[in-house]
C-alpha cells in the first residue's frame, strides 16, 4: 500500500478541522507532526483519497495529496523516521 502526503490551507479563519482530521485517521495508519501536514498509508489511489477528503473542505480550501517515495529528506524526530520506514 502506498504512503502519501497529505498537506491543506483552509481558508475561513477559526475553520473547524475535526471532520478533514477523523476522515484522515480513518486511514489505515497515519502520522501527524507537521501543522498541516500528514502522511497517510492507504489502499487507496490519489485521487481516491483526494476526493474522501475533499468531502469535508469548503471549496476555496487547498488539498494536496502526493505519493511518498523512499528518496526523502528532512528534519524529523526519529518516531518519524521510524514510522516512515516501517510503512515504505
Amino acid at each position: 500500500m502506498p504512503v502519501y502526503c497529505v498537506s491543506y490551507d483552509l481558508t475561513k479563519l477559526g475553520q473547524n478541522y475535526a471532520s478533514l482530521h477523523d476522515e484522515l485517521k480513518s486511514s489505515n495508519a497515519w502520522w501527524h507532526h507537521l501543522g498541516t501536514t500528514w502522511l497517510v498509508h492507504t489502499a487507496e489511489a490519489a485521487d481516491q483519497l483526494s476526493a474522501r477528503l475533499r468531502k469535508t473542505l469548503h471549496d476555496d480550501d487547498s488539498l494536496l495529496v502526493i505519493k511518498v517515495t523512499r528518496d526523502y529528506a528532512g528534519w524529523l524526530p526519529k518516531k518519524a523516521w521510524e514510522w516512515i520506514e516501517q510503512q515504505l
